[in-house]
């Protein structure tokens, strides 16, 4: 699987966090393999991977659990990345929200269902919704929990007298610091939920509800720079991402030729195979992680059958689908299933 990456602001804001709190930064760093020179601009590209162990050697350091919550509450998006300017320059929740989705990949890559913006701002009977879409096993819950944290401390610290946060449901179960989401969040929590929501006040989405004004110029200095980093990084579209987009209409045909898809895209077999030996990994391995993600984002949303799953994934039979989701995720199709209702 090719790596994903992530902008080094939020490691090197992370780690000079941890230290604060009582972490030793050389042994962050050496646990994390990071470097210094890694660290030094906001704008490097660091493996996602990298973020995760220094988070996971902060907490063991620390004994705190809710590190990466409580700085994520407590720091400042703009002084991280970019999009922190680019968002505080926009003209409204919905207007900051379009340029999240824009500029997700400056920040971190994640894994996202097909056509499907990261956020998206939801009118229900029940109030007014920020949805987060990424697809994320059910016990790896810092991506989402800090992606609210930051809708939160953002809104909490530019409209300090305003109600934003109403309430929140995630799909993870109570994390080992679930005790200190009253203090942390200040809303309800429904935890095993069947999607990732923040609820918030519906004036938000008001056209009347504009942020400052005057911010055109600053806005239009800031994007301007980040689509500078974003068409570097488009430009280095992994081949893996253009195999994705070959196999992901055919996927219901079951078993895809991989002389067929380097003919797709314009090459032979055995180029493929030496850019794929290049990012380490198989044509193989990316048609089954690819069947897996969709496998959890189509019975995720509870709205199709395992049947109808098997089938769209380009099972040939139930049983074989059922035996690659054990394989994936330690349990049965229906099993997923009711522990996500």
């Amino acid at each position: 699987m090719t790596a994903q990456t992530m902008a080094a602001g939020f490691a090197a804001a992370f780690a000079d966090y941890a230290c604060d709190h009582g972490a030793n930064r050389e042994a962050l760093l050496t646990a994390s393999e990071l470097t210094e020179t890694d660290l030094s601009h906001q704008d490097n590209r660091i493996p996602a991977a990298s973020y995760q162990a220094l988070i996971l050697a902060a907490v063991q350091q620390t004994g705190e659990t809710a590190l990466l919550l409580r700085h994520t509450l407590e720091s400042k998006l703009e002084t991280i990345s970019v999009v922190g300017q680019i968002v505080h320059s926009s003209a409204s929740l919905r207007h900051s929200i379009e340029q999240l989705n824009r500029y997700l990949h400056l920040m971190v890559e994640v894994d996202l269902p097909p056509g499907t913006d990261r956020f998206e701002l939801q009118h229900t009977e029940a109030g007014l919704w920020i949805v987060d879409h990424q697809i994320v096993p059910h016990d790896q819950y810092l991506g989402v929990e800090a992606s609210f944290a930051r809708f939160i401390s953002e809104f909490r610290r530019s409209f300090p007298d305003a109600t934003f946060e109403i309430g929140l449901e995630v799909t993870y179960p109570p994390p080992p610091h679930a005790d200190q989401y009253p203090d942390l969040f200040r809303v309800p929590v429904q935890f095993n939920a069947r999607r990732n929501a923040l609820q918030i006040d519906p004036v938000w989405d008001s056209p009347d509800t504009l942020f400052e004004p005057g911010n055109a110029y600053a806005f239009g200095i800031f994007t301007r720079h980040a689509d500078a980093i974003l068409e570097e990084l488009q430009s280095e579209t992994s081949i893996r991402a253009r195999i994705e987009s070959r196999i992901l209409p055919r996927m219901h045909e079951g078993t895809i030729s991989m002389d067929r898809v380097a003919r797709d895209i314009g090459m032979s077999r055995q180029t493929l195979y030496r850019r794929l030996r290049d990012e380490s990994v198989t044509f193989a391995e990316i048609h089954d992680d690819l069947r897996q993600r969709m496998a959890m984002e189509y019975l995720g949303g509870q709205k199709v059958t395992v049947n109808e799953t098997a089938y769209l994934l380009g099972f040939s039979e139930a049983s074989s689908f059922v035996r690659a989701f054990k394989r994936w995720t330690g349990l049965s199709p229906t099993a997923y299933l009711n522990r996500a209702a």
